[in-house]
């Protein structure tokens, strides 16, 4: 069983001050229309790009392996477009955290609700992927507005935070679940939750089996969807939460149920579900999180690709 944080008299001591400030100041900035927020999140991940060198040269390196026919010149237009999605990510948090819901859908969009209601109709467990898009946050919020599920999170190790996070994301969710809390997923989607969940990330090599991914032939993917699909015989159905162009607004496109998966083992679902990893991260293909090292882990003998 997961428990939640909760706020403590604690989270006020001075050491945590700092981290109060950039809050408080992420609040006020979500307060501004949201033509301003777009233009002062594209200047923050200008100046990102600028200071995050190593993640500039992670972004380059996981475009090379998974694009290797695309030009030098297309892989830096992507990496300058990624880099204004991180700044759009850090406002977006904010959005999700701090906005009303009547602002939350003035903005977005939201596609494919029916279905996901049909299922739920049916009493099926609802297996939700949500890949690392840097608009997770908000995607997870809107997403909640319309059919609230569970979330599936990692606690952050800055207890403000890790409280705030909790705060925000259950706004318009159920509850939260610890990553590592298998049985309460299982649990939850045998009762006919929706349980947002994530295979898109290196877990390492405890925590994998190797399936493509792009040009990458052997990536090291969760076998959790095996797992939890072939226990619970819940739907899985993919969804992306996608930034419009030109500051517009979001859209959040929900996709058609997946109810058959191939279980045979847990390297077949896995190359089975990296196939719907690539249709997704390719709707948005700029606003994915390139940023961290998704190819870390590698077979025995296999050679570093960083």
């Amino acid at each position: 069983m997961t428990h939640l944080p909760r706020f403590t008299r604690s989270l006020l001591h001075p050491r945590y001050w700092l981290t109060w400030f950039g809050i408080a100041a992420l609040y006020l900035v979500v307060l501004l229309p949201y033509p301003v927020i777009y233009r002062i999140g594209c200047g923050l991940g200008f100046l990102a790009k600028r200071i995050l060198k190593r993640r500039v040269k992670i972004a380059h390196r996981n475009l090379e392996l998974c694009f290797p026919e695309m030009s030098e010149a297309e892989r830096q237009r992507h990496v300058d477009g990624n880099f204004r999605s991180v700044g759009m990510g850090v406002m977006e948090t904010g959005m999700a955290w701090f906005w009303p819901d009547w602002r939350m859908k003035r903005w977005c969009d939201v596609s494919g609700v029916n279905e996901i209601r049909a299922l739920q109709a049916e009493k099926r467990g609802i297996l939700l992927i949500g890949l690392h898009f840097l608009t997770l946050e908000l995607g997870a919020r809107i997403f909640g507005i319309h059919t609230p599920g569970i979330g599936v999170y990692r606690p952050n190790d800055n207890p403000v935070i890790d409280w705030l996070q909790t705060w925000g994301r259950t706004r318009s969710n159920k509850s939260m679940l610890d990553r590592k809390d298998l049985k309460g997923m299982i649990r939850a989607l045998k009762n006919g939750e929706i349980i947002w969940y994530a295979p898109d990330h290196d877990y390492g090599p405890r925590n994998s089996v190797f399936a493509p991914l792009f040009a990458v032939e052997q990536a090291a993917t969760t076998p959790g969807t095996w797992m939890l699909a072939k226990t619970t015989k819940a739907s899985i159905v993919p969804f992306v939460p996608r930034r419009k162009p030109d500051g517009k607004g979001y859209e959040l496109i929900i996709l058609p149920p997946e109810n058959n998966p191939p279980l045979g083992s847990p390297e077949e679902t896995a190359a089975w579900m990296n196939k719907i990893v690539e249709k997704c991260i390719m709707m948005a293909p700029e606003q994915y999180m390139w940023l961290h090292r998704r190819f870390k882990t590698r077979p025995e003998g296999a050679p570093s690709l960083y």
